[in-house]
C-alpha cells in the first residue's frame, strides 16, 4: 500500500509507526491531564484537548477515535479505564502527590507529551 503524507495509507488507514505514535501521544497528554487533575486541582483537560485538535487537524481522526481503533482495548472507554489505573498505580508507586511532585514526575510527564506532540508535528 501506497504511504501518502503524515503516514496516511492509501486506504485511508494510518501505517504501523504512525498508529504507535498516535497511542504514544494520547497516552502521555491523559497521563498529564490526570497529574493536572489529581495533583494541581487542574481539570481542564488542555493537553488531550490540544492533542485533539491537531489530530483532527493532521488525521481527521479524534482522541477517542484513536482510543477505538488503535489502543489494544478496541474501546475509548476501556482505554481511558486502563489508562487511568496504570497512572494512578505509577502515582501511588511515586509516594502520592507531594513525592511525585519532589521526584519530578510532572516535568517527565511534560516531556513525554512534548516530545510526542513534537514528533506528530513533525510529520511529513
Amino acid at each position: 500500500a501506497a504511504v501518502l503524507s503524515g503516514g496516511v495509507l492509501a486506504q485511508g488507514r494510518l501505517d504501523e509507526a504512525t498508529s504507535g505514535l498516535l497511542v504514544q501521544a494520547v497516552e502521555a497528554a491523559a497521563d498529564l491531564d490526570l497529574y493536572n487533575a489529581r495533583c494541581r486541582s487542574d481539570q481542564s483537560g488542555r493537553r488531550t484537548e490540544n492533542l485533539n485538535k491537531l489530530l483532527v487537524g493532521r488525521f481527521r481522526i479524534t482522541v477517542i477515535g484513536v482510543q477505538d481503533k488503535f489502543f489494544p482495548e478496541r474501546s475509548y472507554r476501556k482505554a481511558q479505564e486502563r489508562v487511568q489505573n496504570v497512572f494512578l498505580e505509577r502515582l501511588k508507586a511515586a509516594g502520592g502527590c507531594a513525592d511525585a511532585k519532589i521526584s519530578g514526575l510532572r516535568e517527565a510527564l511534560e516531556a513525554r507529551q512534548r516530545d510526542t506532540q513534537a514528533a506528530i508535528e513533525a510529520l511529513p
